[in-house]
């Protein structure tokens, strides 16, 4: 083995600028691979994060009821009225009639850590200069920031003032900008032919514009007065211990309970179908070079066999089997991959977290100001296989057209 290793080196350093570009191929390729990967990776994490922290991973809401079951339920009520489609055979109920008890239910699941029972509604919103729409979020503060990461997107004022205050609002940062209000300034909410005035605890900021330019967070009290429901909830927030199985839990949940129940994954599958597409597109591409490098190790390792007729009859001729001959050629290959390898493992180490350093400023799908980046061993793993595969084919082809040189045809130079 150390005879055929040597004889690889030697060839090698005789062709050693044709193996460079090759070597440098092969360590740009699992670079940027893996680099390509971290960044991809690393925002659709970083936006998972974000919406998770703001919505959370389960959301259970409205309600189909088989409407035999309701007329059973319906013919005890006095004078109650009936919401039956016959065509379906169920009946509509919208958001939760009794939070308290599906709440209950719901933390005897195993994976389930925390349950936040939410009031939503539109209200109008006044500061006597501005009018703007927007929609109230009633809250019980505690179980929200178990379910969320409200307590960490406070940008501006104090989160105590509002736990404090029962008339106090938490806001959005987009639509404070839109309100020209700041902290300590009150607003009008109007909803249900009533207005109370609230004042501005704090002002908070999630990232994610669609939510920051319209919600605001009410203490729940005063989200059913402006309301006008004493009874019920919009929906319930969960958060769960392993957020990978939201799916198979909101379907097991649903089952029980009986209401809608929707995990992020489906909540949030339009993102993630395009995260998804821009990881396999960048893989293809960043694979072509790779695949470039392959091409020109290909192309040396032909020249050398070709080049080196006369010595594989010799090496064929003190005893070297045909596997022999194939397996310098192959070393060839596999020294390039090896050190490619290790060598762009390195520099996608390195340049991943210089690229994780970088200040930026995205505001409007979610909020960072760098680069976001996930460090995965997965990535590097299929940096090396997608290598592996394509420098070990491109040495293979060479290695074996050398394999089935006869020396007696050489030595005669009949040889192909």
């Amino acid at each position: 083995m150390e005879t055929k290793l040597w004889i690889s080196l030697r060839f090698i350093l005789e062709k050693r600028k044709s193996f460079l570009m090759s070597l440098t191929g092969t360590v740009f390729g699992v670079t940027f691979f893996i680099v390509t990967q971290a960044q991809t990776a690393g925002f659709e994490r970083f936006f998972i994060e974000t919406i998770i922290g703001t919505n959370g991973a389960l959301r259970i809401q409205d309600k189909y009821q088989d409407t035999i079951r309701s007329l059973s339920a319906d013919s005890q009520n006095s004078d109650s009225g009936f919401n039956i489609s016959m065509r379906r055979g169920k009946r509509y109920i919208s958001g939760i009639q009794y939070p308290k008890r599906v709440a209950e239910a719901i933390r005897e699941f195993r994976n389930v850590t925390a349950v936040s029972e939410v009031v939503t509604g539109n209200v109008e919103i006044n500061t006597g200069q501005k009018k703007h729409g927007g929609e109230i979020y009633g809250i019980n503060l505690q179980d929200h920031l178990e379910v969320s990461r409200l307590a960490s997107q406070i940008v501006f004022g104090s989160l105590n003032d509002f736990r404090n205050d029962a008339a106090g609002v938490l806001i959005g940062r987009r639509l404070a900008e839109r309100l020209l209000t700041e902290v300590g300034d009150s607003l009008a909410l109007t909803a249900a032919d009533q207005s109370r005035r609230f004042k501005i605890s704090a002002i908070y900021e999630t990232g994610v514009s669609d939510i920051d330019k319209v919600r605001l967070f009410l203490h729940q009290p005063g989200a059913r007065s402006l309301l006008k429901r004493p009874f019920g909830a919009s929906f319930l927030q969960v958060n769960l211990a392993d957020i990978d199985r939201a799916p198979q839990d909101a379907e097991h949940m649903s089952s029980v309970i009986g209401h809608l129940t929707v995990s992020w994954q489906e909540r949030e599958k339009t993102w993630l179908e395009a995260f998804k597409f821009l990881r396999i597109s960048a893989a293809i591409t960043v694979s072509t070079i790779i695949l470039i490098s392959g091409l020109g190790m290909f192309n040396t390792l032909a020249i050398i066999v070709m080049e080196k007729r006369r010595e594989i009859a010799i090496l064929r001729s003190i005893g070297y089997t045909r596997e022999d001959v194939s397996s310098i050629f192959l070393l060839q290959g596999l020294l390039i991959l090896v050190l490619g390898i290790i060598l762009g493992w390195l520099c996608a180490a390195g340049l991943t977290f210089a690229i994780s350093r970088i200040p930026i400023h995205i505001r409007g799908v979610f909020s960072t100001d760098y680069f976001p980046v996930y460090w995965s061993a997965a990535h590097y793993i299929a940096a090396a296989a997608v290598a592996f595969i394509v420098v070990l084919t491109a040495s293979y082809l060479p290695a074996r057209k050398a394999a089935r040189f006869e020396p007696a045809e050489i030595i005669r130079g009949t040889a192909i």
